[in-house]
């Protein structure tokens, strides 16, 4: 089983849609990261909301760890996303659209998965959802957030038929 792979397919325009977003994503989290973005705050929760002291140790002594990670995930996205990279403006509608296999190996999904889900994570705070409820399916600007969860989606099936 060590040459299985898990294959998802996307068109190239989403794969320029997503490596841009992780390109941000990396951005958001990178060393010259600003831990007073709510984004952030969104990204390493708070064990302690109650505890002001042991909040602010917490936080201290993990979040920067937690958001390296954060970019070595990104990183192993953008690297399998290279390939469906290029020049949206001068690629013809049919190979914008045209749909390509992208193979994950097994040791790098959860990076996918961790990756995906912190995305979502980042536009749900800047479009204010917290529940279902604030959720708006007739706001284009949830559409992303909306596109995210069905690629979250796909990829856990892809991963599953590995099982």
């Amino acid at each position: 089983m060590s040459d299985a792979v898990v294959r998802v397919r996307m068109a190239r325009v989403e794969g320029a849609q997503l490596a841009q977003l992780v390109d941000d994503f990396r951005e958001l989290v990178g060393t010259d990261r600003d831990v007073s973005d709510p984004a952030i705050a969104r990204l390493s929760p708070d064990p302690y909301p109650d505890d002001e002291d042991a909040s602010r140790s917490f936080q201290s002594a993990t979040r920067d760890d937690l958001l390296d990670r954060r970019a070595l995930d990104a990183e192993i996205v953008r690297t399998a996303l290279a390939d469906l990279r290029g020049d949206m403006d001068t690629m013809s509608q049919t190979e914008a659209f045209t749909e390509h296999d992208l193979t994950i190996s097994p040791a790098d999904v959860d990076a996918w998965l961790r990756t995906l889900t912190a995305l979502r994570l980042v536009i749900a705070e800047r479009l204010g959802i917290e529940s279902d409820d604030d959720h708006d399916p007739d706001d284009a600007r949830f559409g992303v957030y909306d596109w995210l969860g069905y690629r979250l989606e796909l990829t856990i099936e892809a991963a599953d038929e590995l099982l």
